[in-house]
């Protein structure tokens, strides 16, 4: 049976082989990192270990590193109201800052994006006052898009605002230096190889505390109690070693890979739009729509012919809907139902040209015989 090609990188990308071997050896220790005994100080001291590793390469201290369940959990925990103050986010962030925040309805402010899904920085700066928390994704799931976060944490530190970032997509990805302006940020184990369910979150600015999200024992200084996912935790630190040691190299290669596939789509389906083109975008991530062609249909056919790719956000319902994303952006609706192709460290060449050899199925005459039908029939279909 020949391989298949995964090309699904930003819902989640496969288990490295230095992550596999830090989950294995840490299952192997018995012990609770919070015995007191031998077993449970060697638990201790692969999370220490692990901790000390997150932190050298965000250059901050160990004691600024907290260990979640993920991204959803550290969105949870990070947006929390500590007294008065509002938050500002944009209707483009992940559902799990917009689903995740623990504000009041009326206290959030949704900013608007232009038509390349970037944030408008006018409106944040009328949004934000002194206290407040700006909640900004630093490249977004579904196009790729990265926010001009060095302006956008300009506007926050000048109005006395704390600037909360989404760094999932972006960790491994872009240079670790575009996030040092961020008071706190979060990524997320599995979308760089390391093991689903386990993640992070860093507190650069000494003076954000946000209130303890999980109360019991006491771990991870009392801000997020139960018992460390040990073996997580160890995958997550090989997983973000390997992936900034290797970033320069997967740029320059995903860069190529990007470029292939998006002449390729261009030359099957002229008609075909690239959302975030023209915008600063992941090397990795493109996010597209062939008028008249059904997503659905064409994630079915991709599948089938041994190719993985998504639709949206994989965080949602796992069904095919229109893209809050692309709606924000004032996409007609007639297109929201997009294709993501997204790159990642196993990604090869053959897999870009294999992409694009089902995608000229998919359009052609032959691809209609074969079942891959366009929205209006598959509306007859019903």
């Amino acid at each position: 049976m020949r391989a298949r090609s995964y090309l699904d990188h930003n819902a989640t990308s496969p288990l490295r082989p230095e992550a596999r071997q830090a989950v294995i050896a840490a299952l192997d220790c018995i012990g609770n990192p919070s015995s007191i005994h031998s077993e449970g100080r060697a638990a201790r001291e692969i999370v220490e270990d692990a901790r000390e590793s997150v932190a050298a390469i965000f250059e901050v201290k160990p004691s600024r590193v907290y260990f979640t369940s993920g991204g959803t959990e550290a969105a949870n925990w990070l947006l929390q109201p500590r007294g008065a103050e509002t938050l500002a986010l944009a209707p483009v962030e992940h559902p799990c800052v917009l689903a995740g925040h623990r504000f009041d309805p009326a206290k959030a402010h949704l900013i608007p994006v232009s038509d390349g899904g970037v944030l408008s920085l006018d409106a944040l700066e009328t949004a934000l006052c002194a206290g407040s928390i700006a909640a900004v994704q630093a490249a977004n799931n579904e196009t790729g898009v990265l926010q001009p976060l060095g302006e956008i944490a300009r506007i926050a530190k000048a109005k006395g605002a704390v600037l909360v970032c989404d760094a999932v997509q972006a960790v491994g990805r872009v240079p670790l230096r575009d996030l040092e302006d961020c008071d706190a940020l979060f990524f997320s184990a599995h979308k760089l190889g390391g093991p689903k369910g386990a993640g992070a979150a860093i507190i650069r600015n000494a003076g954000f505390a946000p209130p303890p999200l999980l109360r019991g024992g006491g771990q991870e200084r009392r801000q997020r109690s139960g018992t460390e996912n040990v073996p997580g935790i160890a995958g997550l630190a090989a997983a973000l070693e390997a992936a900034v040691w290797g970033q320069s190299a997967f740029v320059t290669a995903a860069k190529g890979w990007q470029s292939k596939l998006e002449n390729g789509v261009r030359s099957i389906a002229p008609d075909a739009v690239i959302f975030g083109e023209g915008t600063n975008r992941l090397p990795n991530t493109t996010c597209f729509a062939i008028p008249g062609k059904s997503a659905e249909l064409m994630l079915i056919a991709f599948d089938l012919e041994g190719v993985a790719v998504s639709s949206g956000s994989a965080c949602s319902s796992g069904k095919v809907e229109r893209s809050h994303v692309l709606a924000a952006m004032g996409v007609r609706p007639g297109l929201s139902g997009a294709i993501r192709a997204s790159a990642g460290w196993t990604t090869t060449e053959a897999d870009i040209e294999r992409f694009l050899t089902v995608l000229s199925k998919i359009c052609s005459s032959r691809g209609a015989r074969h079942g891959i039908c366009s929205d209006r029939e598959a509306g007859q279909a019903v």
